[in-house]
């Protein structure tokens, strides 16, 4: 690799794998429309951050515009594309799916279609554990059925992977989608429930804990998953999808009694019944991933956790 496209490269996960792929010495291009999903301060801080590398573009494009899509892939001569663009999170995309639908599917084409075109070495997807519904059989594995998908943001993500294999089956393209298991960590997005917990608990706030706490979750640190990308990137593949998760769950309280003790306070904790669209529980079987891609997270939740707090902590920026 000399030159990666990141869509969403402003973002959380796309910031990360671009400053581990700039430390490489790999020169990486984000492109991000730099909305206001959450404040968009965040995502020009992660901009700056990468900028003090030698090697590092940034354009600001939606991916819902041909023109300006078409103007990225069209500067750009990149070997590698990592779509990670779109809307994200269960219960926004219940109240706006019209958004997730027009950003998630529509935007996706863009991309694709532009892929289609300038034929870059390899393609990887950014697609979600949620596509796995309430799936009873445990942990998931990517041969599972993923037809009943319980949110919009669900359903587009679902979408995606057949949008990457047709695009794959009638051009060639190489491309990986990566199923992403509730990533958290330094640069996460506020509004996750990491980041939300911890702020709140340092601020004496009430946590609304919906499923009074029951809901199950497999939390993937950070620089495992940019690890599970760097790999990707560099194994040979064809068309495949691949958990990216931690493999161990945790319920939602015992997650949040890890965090009060890494802030060293007391939770306020306010239980709420389930909300519509949020699954019952996420576990990723992550074999295939170990035996193709020699994925191996190494962060496990009370790890991760300290290091987030600790890294939430010396922040000076709006969170």
């Amino acid at each position: 690799m000399t030159r990666v496209l990141i869509t969403g490269g402003a973002g959380f996960i796309g910031s990360s794998l671009g400053e581990a792929l700039l430390k490489q010495g790999v020169r990486v291009v984000s492109v991000d429309n730099v909305n206001n999903f959450y404040n968009p301060q965040l995502k020009k801080a992660n901009i700056q951050r990468l900028s003090e590398y030698p090697g590092f573009e940034s354009i600001e494009a939606d991916i819902r515009n041909q023109t300006e899509i078409d103007g990225a892939f069209d500067s750009s001569h990149v070997d590698v594309v990592v779509h990670l663009a779109a809307m994200a999170g269960v219960r926004p995309s219940i109240e706006q799916p019209r958004l997730y639908y027009d950003v998630n599917v529509n935007g996706t084409f863009n991309v694709l279609d532009a892929c289609a075109r300038y034929r870059p070495k390899k393609v990887v997807l950014g697609s979600s554990s949620s596509v796995y519904g309430n799936n009873k059989t445990v942990p998931f594995s990517e041969s599972d059925n993923v037809d009943r998908p319980i949110s919009p943001y669900a359903a587009t993500k679902k979408m995606n992977e057949i949008m990457a294999y047709n695009m794959h089956h009638l051009h060639g393209v190489p491309i990986c989608c990566c199923r992403f298991f509730t990533v958290y960590g330094p640069y996460q997005r506020p509004e996750m429930a990491i980041h939300k917990f911890t702020r709140m608990i340092l601020n004496d706030e009430p946590i609304p804990v919906y499923n009074f706490g029951n809901c199950e979750r497999d939390y993937t640190y950070i620089d495992d998953i940019v690890q599970g990308l760097l790999s990707i990137m560099e194994t040979p593949f064809e068309f495949d999808v691949v958990n990216l998760g931690g493999s161990a769950t945790i319920t939602t309280s015992a997650l949040i009694d890890r965090i009060g003790a890494a802030c060293r306070k007391s939770p306020i904790i306010h239980m709420m019944p389930a909300q519509v669209g949020d699954v019952d529980a996420t576990h990723a079987n992550i074999d295939h991933a170990k035996r193709v891609y020699g994925y191996n997270p190494r962060v496990e939740i009370h790890q991760g956790v300290k290091r987030f707090v600790e890294w939430f902590q010396c922040q000076s920026v709006v969170r």
